[in-house]
């Protein structure tokens, strides 16, 4: 695919090709590979969070040395951050498993990295702890060079606390991801490179409403970091597969009775056809399985029965030519990978909830 940069929509920039699943994560989570989660570690780690805080004002007189550690160890990180080149896992910190599995997630990209590894140093000790960049790459480091069998991310959680993102909380996998990925953006302060990140993440889609009356239409861009995933068809019925979801999503929806809308030609309400055109894939696709729902009294439920999603995706192969925008052209072992579909019988914990979808062979 070629990346259209700064400049998401434009004619002929759209090209929709086969992807390659990167990782599934479950919700709360399932680990695959490199992560190590150990629960019974937690308060041992919250105990060393606090002391580690109690000590601070013990180390004023080192910020200077602090700040020139950090510039050295940014200038290391230049040509090895890769999570798959010998990382080691991260130890679970206050109910921070989902964390480290999104970590992960965005460790194990290599487009990612080399936008994370090209940031600027924050300047001050203050601005250090409080930049979630910094301190993930940090962390990313720290995986790479360890002699240990695992590291604990003590100081990316206590800098995430800052941002109001707690210990010792469950936490929805999408929001959390959607939490730490607009935390980085905000915090890339190299235009270009918070460009780059966007690119590599925005899913572009062009809204339609087409008036059944007159065929006014009328259309929206619009953009989001995950694909929200429907479970159900309209008529409330399972779907089968992953890409009978996607179907599902890009189908069009009829509005008449009630949920008519205003024509702006025939200046009434009239029925109407309201539907979404895929415009522009990313590099990275993160689709988000829409597994839980409302009940009464707020009641949530997870939807647990299985949804099978392959290893590679092709949009070709999934969506009609109506459903594209029209200027559209043309680890762990997979047994594992297949275990998250979900079933009745398992438990809840292993069931996918965010698939992460790589291209394959990018221009």
């Amino acid at each position: 695919m070629t990346c259209p940069g700064s400049q998401p929509i434009s004619d002929n920039c759209v090209s929709i090709g086969p992807f390659v699943l990167l990782k599934s994560v479950c919700c709360p989570v399932l680990l695959m590979g490199q992560g190590i989660g150990c629960p019974e570690k937690s308060r041992k780690s919250e105990l060393a969070l606090n002391q580690s805080m109690r000590k601070e004002e013990d180390g004023e007189e080192h910020r200077e040395e602090a700040v020139e550690r950090g510039a050295q160890q940014l200038r290391a990180l230049r040509g090895v951050a890769d999570l798959n080149n010998g990382a080691i896992g991260l130890y679970n910190m206050g109910l921070s498993c989902c964390l480290n599995s999104l970590l992960q997630v965005f460790f194990m990209n290599t487009h990612f990295t080399m936008i994370l590894r090209r940031i600027r140093v924050p300047i001050g000790h203050a601005e250090q702890k409080e930049s979630v960049p910094y301190q993930m790459l940090l962390l990313l480091e720290q995986m790479q060079h360890s002699k240990q069998r695992a590291v604990y991310p003590q100081e990316l959680v206590r800098c995430l606390t800052v941002h109001n993102l707690k210990l010792f909380v469950q936490y929805d996998a999408a929001h959390l991801f959607l939490s730490l990925w607009n935390l980085i953006k905000n915090q890339i302060t190299d235009r270009e490179l918070a460009d780059r990140l966007t690119t590599l993440y925005t899913i572009w889609v062009q809204e339609y409403l087409v008036c059944q009356k007159c065929s006014f239409e009328t259309r929206r861009d619009s953009n989001m970091v995950t694909l929200p995933l429907p479970m159900f068809n309209a008529r409330s019925q399972r779907l089968k597969t992953l890409e009978d979801s996607l179907h599902c999503f890009f189908q069009p929806e009829q509005l008449t009775d009630n949920n008519m809308c205003l024509c702006e030609q025939c200046e009434r309400k009239t029925p109407s056809v309201q539907g979404m055109r895929l415009t522009c894939l990313p590099q990275t696709l993160t689709l988000h399985l829409k597994r839980f729902c409302y009940r009464k009294s707020s009641w949530t439920q997870k939807i647990s029965y299985s949804l099978p999603f392959p290893q590679s995706l092709d949009f070709n192969q999934i969506l009609t030519q109506e459903q594209f925008h029209p200027d559209a052209k043309e680890k762990v072992s997979w047994d594992d990978v297949k275990c998250t579909y979900g079933n009745s019988h398992f438990n809840w914990g292993e069931t996918a909830y965010l698939l992460v979808y790589m291209r394959k062979n990018p221009q």
